[in-house]
């Protein structure tokens, strides 16, 4: 399967990283050809609302930024991993836009399958995240969710909570 991670965190090595890292360890395991695009070092830029997209630019944004090389893997993805360090109860803002210029190529044709890995120092912030994933990104691009993951404060870097990202890579 192929499988599409975008990364929002701005920490190469943060706990976000580490939670992807675990997940990418048990999916190579089972053979899958997987990408991981670390968002926050890319020059994407937010919407532009034009519509250029669905009018004379045939599902092409007009907007030529990095966003450019990652429409090719979602063209070919058939799971979108979205992993994030929860800021102010949602996603970084770097994997917002990443996010909202999906809208160029409406539904890509192969995706079939997300799963939503966050991190972050309390419990008690997941709720935007977590509803815009489950009430707008899945809903509207029609995906079966794989999971929802999330660790706070020690969990982060916890052989627990690797393994069970481990376990949830092996079991696609």
């Amino acid at each position: 399967m192929n499988i599409l991670v975008l990364n929002g965190s701005p920490r190469k090595n943060g706990n976000t990283a580490a939670l992807v890292s675990a997940f990418l360890e048990g999916a190579a395991e089972k053979h899958h050809n997987i990408t991981v695009i670390p968002v926050c070092s890319k020059h994407i830029s937010g919407c532009l609302a034009c519509e250029y997209c669905h009018t004379k630019g045939n599902g092409v944004c007009i907007q030529k930024d990095d966003m450019q090389e990652i429409y090719p893997l979602l063209s070919e993805a058939e799971m979108i991993v979205l992993a994030s360090p929860v800021y102010y109860h949602s996603f970084t803002g770097q994997l917002q836009c990443a996010i909202n210029r999906i809208y160029a190529l409406d539904k890509p044709k192969n995706l079939k399958k997300a799963a939503l890995i966050l991190s972050s120092g309390s419990d008690k912030v997941y709720d935007g995240a977590v509803y815009e994933y489950e009430n707008s990104f899945l809903d509207y691009l029609n995906l079966e969710n794989m999971g929802i993951f999330t660790a706070f404060d020690k969990q982060n870097k916890s052989e627990e909570k690797l393994d069970e990202l481990r376990a949830f890579g092996r079991s696609l």
